[in-house]
């Protein structure tokens, strides 16, 4: 019997304090908290593989439309890029220069986790935690992944214990909601189809809300779905925090007969309690995690099973050296660690990178699209899907060149 079944079935014998007293007296569970433990605070960015130090002269920003890329270059002339998120960056560029920048000017690019510490307390931005700090961090840290990788002539998966694997299966997440459950069929086959994906996600619910419409919409579209792609199909949907518990409840059991993989966000993303009894009495696995900014806030969620899917988003959250931690404590508790991937831009070659290295990282990884066109070459991937599979860039840094006319255009 395991825990959330044990959990469920003691629910009418207890209070909320009853059973995290069981859960929390429990040796084996006891054994599960310093497991987790030990991975917040462990080293998880190997910089023996670059031999002599790498100082960081200068960081610029620069656009081209809605393009933000992050180029990041060191003493001796090397030169590191990422894109940034294509949405935030418009409006988070100021914070990206006065908050984030400094700190880097002038360090050791080796020392990139000492450094996100540093960034973190330099004009305590610890106050400003949350979305609007970590993109800009994030922005800058794959840039100092990039180069770093190309210093020393590795791919990023190299700095995290090494690459495991290349092909990365996908899977395409719609993003309407609110349209008629056959119109939401043909689009999911309009995105599905042309690359042979083996797995979706959907919509439900009106977004932090529910009402009659959205309820009638979710209780035909869960069925339809499965009966329109069939048993062998994989389906995730995703509530975006549009439910009290009873109606995630209700949800819940119909996505448990029809076999869907995992219920996203159930309830408001930070209504932490009403999730885990929502997941404390559902079988199907509850994820969650892609607006979560605090590494200990992780913690305690995977400490107290609130979600059995992981998902930090790698921009939201600042980069992969804090996501990978999550992926460790998701490992030690036995549970995976799926990254949530917003927006366009590069954000599908984070995930292919982060899904490279990471044991636990899931079955399938999100891909919304690459829709922003940026004009790049991969000489080892043709970075797109085929037969609902990806392959992972093997060349040093993100593995990829972007074209040195588009990069050129100063900020405005």
């Amino acid at each position: 019997m395991n825990r959330r079944n044990f959990i469920r079935n003691t629910a009418l014998i207890g209070t909320l304090s009853t059973k995290q007293t069981i859960a929390f007296s429990d040796p084996a569970n006891n054994k599960k908290q310093l497991m987790i433990d030990e991975n917040v605070y462990k080293k998880v960015f190997d910089k023996s593989l670059v031999k002599n130090r790498v100082i960081i002269e200068s960081i610029r920003l620069v656009r081209n439309g809605k393009v933000y890329i992050v180029i990041v270059r060191s003493k001796d002339g090397a030169e590191g890029y990422a894109v940034s998120h294509p949405k935030f960056m418009d409006a988070l560029w100021p914070v990206f220069f006065n908050y984030v920048v400094p700190p880097f000017i002038g360090k050791d690019a080796r020392e990139i986790e000492s450094l996100l510490t540093d960034v973190y307390l330099f004009d305590s931005n610890y106050k400003k935690q949350g979305l609007l700090f970590w993109v800009p961090v994030a922005s800058l840290e794959f840039a100092i992944l990039d180069f770093l990788g190309k210093v020393a002539g590795k791919s990023v998966g190299d700095f995290f214990g090494g690459v495991i694997r290349t092909e990365i299966d996908v899977y395409r997440a719609s993003e309407k909601r609110g349209n008629h459950p056959e119109e939401e069929i043909e689009y999911l086959k309009k995105i599905v189809e042309p690359i042979g994906a083996h797995a979706l996600k959907f919509r439900l619910g009106a977004r932090m809300r529910y009402d009659d419409n959205s309820t009638n919409r979710d209780l035909e579209l869960i069925p339809l779905v499965r009966k329109t792609f069939g048993d062998d199909f994989t389906i995730y949907a995703d509530a975006n925090g549009s439910y009290d518990i009873p109606m995630s409840l209700k949800i819940g059991r119909l996505m448990e007969e029809y076999k869907y993989g995992f219920f996203e966000e159930p309830c408001p993303f930070d209504y932490y309690e009403e999730t885990k009894e929502v997941a404390d009495r559902l079988d199907i696995k509850i994820a969650g995690g892609e607006e979560e900014s605090s590494l200990r806030m992780f913690r305690w969620m995977i400490e107290n099973d609130v979600v059995q899917i992981v998902q930090p988003d790698l921009l939201y959250f600042g980069g992969l050296i804090r996501s990978v931690k999550v992926a460790k404590m998701a490992l030690a508790a036995g549970i995976d660690c799926t990254p949530h991937m917003s927006g366009n831009g590069l954000g599908y070659l984070y995930v292919l990178h982060f899904a490279s290295f990471i044991p636990n990282c899931g079955l399938h990884q999100e891909f919304k699209g690459d829709n922003d066109k940026i004009p790049l070459i991969c000489p080892t991937s043709s970075l797109k899907v085929v037969n609902g599979k990806m392959t992972v860039p093997t060349g040093a840094g993100l593995g990829i060149e972007i074209d040195p006319e588009f990069v050129s255009h100063p900020l405005k």
